[in-house]
């Protein structure tokens, strides 16, 4: 099952890439094939996982090898308002013997159990690369399960070898699609329900853009999947709009919710006071409310005003200063636009996993002297920040080593922080951070010469 809907995920037709064919009339970027001993930022059961684990009442139980659940296991910090089964890891923990043996009984103990025990709202079971060679009919395991037990049984079929961490997230969307949008119905329904998706609420920052939307009117029926419930994701197709923040990751929902059931969906950030500003317009203008559209701009108006106030002592401090920004996705342009937004200059990005619609972004962010990398090895960025003479590097937390030895601040801004960035509070406290790490004293000490040079 897993060849073709790999092959339709790859060519799909939501994504900016599948609009920008190279000169053979291929695809160039979505068939990208992850490759056996090249680092690929994640596998696609990574990505998968990284989609569906923020479901906070459900429980995830991987079918491989330990090592494929443990060595990810709580690495993004997806928070939780309610439940925390999902912080909880399973998996059947196969050995030799169940490869040669087959290990799909096991599997089945292992859902009876994690049921009797933990109640769980549904299992959501991945599949690994080995359970996915040897052959175990996970759909069968799956389908017996939720007969006995009563209790919704997903296979999530996401074997890593697939492809890259994106593909992943796609499959997530897949799963589902198939198994969980339109399997329910709310208690209600406003003329202004909206669903979030590819929102994974990273640090809590999923809860300073909530009260935004509430008070303009607008009620975020599902979020796809930070801080979200099962049942949530259920009913999750009565919606009026599907507002995509990571699109490149999800769009494959977005297409698929409007051609089943009719949901146009947008793409926004949540990040700077433009972008910001921008996501609540977009909303309210979709709708096409003009009452709607006047409580935006109060609302608009009333927290610009407060935040101007909070920022004025970070934008004296901060203007001025050039970062070199490494990350993903849709951060590659809207960490520039937060940036900006507090005098900063952001004097080259990342476009490693950006669609084409991104790059455009960025180039339009940056301008001419900006500089867009492809590629991000230690030596580039090192050469990067020395041609810039940039003031500190903002990545990834495997990038931390490569700010030490050049001597700069580092700030981390993917999925491991503990700083939420998003919304308009978000902005205050990226502005504290970037405050904070710049103007640390570290820096000046580990600059000086060594007593002994």
């Amino acid at each position: 099952m897993t060849k073709p809907k790999v092959a339709d995920l790859l060519n799909e037709p939501g994504c900016e890439h599948n609009h920008k064919k190279g000169e053979n009339g291929k695809n160039k970027a979505c068939t990208q094939q992850a490759k056996p001993g090249a680092a690929q930022g994640g596998c696609a059961f990574d990505g998968a996982s990284i989609a569906l684990v923020p479901i906070t009442d459900a429980a995830h139980l991987v079918h491989g090898p330990i090592a494929c659940a443990g060595n990810s296991w709580g690495s993004r910090g997806s928070l939780s308002s309610d439940a925390t089964l999902y912080q909880l890891g399973f998996t059947t923990d196969i050995s030799e013997n169940d490869i040669i043996m087959g290990c799909e009984k096991k599997l089945y103990r292992a859902i009876a159990q994690i049921i009797d025990r933990y109640n769980p709202a549904a299992v959501f079971v991945y599949s690994t690369c080995v359970t996915a060679l040897i052959g175990d009919d996970l759909d069968a395991v799956c389908k017996a399960a939720k007969a006995k037990f009563n209790t919704p049984i997903i296979p999530v079929h996401s074997p890593g070898f697939v492809g890259s961490k994106n593909l992943g997230n796609r499959l997530a969307g897949e799963a589902l699609l198939d198994h969980v949008i339109g399997t329910a119905e709310p208690e209600y329904t406003t003329p202004y329900d909206i669903n979030l998706i590819g929102e994974y609420n990273i640090a809590g920052e999923l809860w300073g853009v909530l009260p935004l939307f509430e008070k303009v009117g607008i009620r975020v029926l599902s979020k796809i999947s930070g801080d979200a419930t099962y049942g949530e994701i259920c009913y999750a197709h009565r919606a009026k709009l599907n507002v995509m923040i990571c699109s490149k990751a999800l769009v494959n929902v977005g297409r698929k919710m409007e051609e089943r059931y009719g949901i146009p969906y947008i793409e926004e950030s949540f990040y700077g006071i433009a972008d910001m500003n921008r996501c609540l317009r977009n909303v309210a203008a979709k709708f096409g409310d003009r009452a709607l559209q006047d409580r935006v701009e109060e609302v608009i108006a009333e927290e610009t005003e407060k935040l101007n106030i909070a920022l004025a002592p970070y934008r004296q401090r901060l203007k001025g200063k050039r970062m070199v920004l490494y990350t993903g996705g849709v951060k590659s342009w809207s960490i520039v636009s937060a940036a900006q937004d507090l005098g900063m200059e952001v004097a080259a990005t990342s476009t490693k996993k950006s669609t084409e619609e991104d790059k455009a972004k960025i180039k339009e962010l940056l301008g001419k002297d900006g500089i867009m990398l492809s590629k991000g090895n230690a030596q580039e960025l090192l050469r990067v920040i020395e041609k810039t003479n940039a003031d500190m590097l903002v990545a990834g937390g495997r990038n931390q080593y490569t700010a030490l030895k050049a001597r700069v601040p580092f700030l981390d801004i993917n999925q491991e922080r503990h700083n939420p960035y998003a919304g308009y509070v978000g902005l205050v406290e990226m502005a504290k951070e970037f405050d904070r790490v710049l103007h640390s004293p570290i820096w000046e000490q580990v600059r000086q010469p060594a007593p002994w040079e």
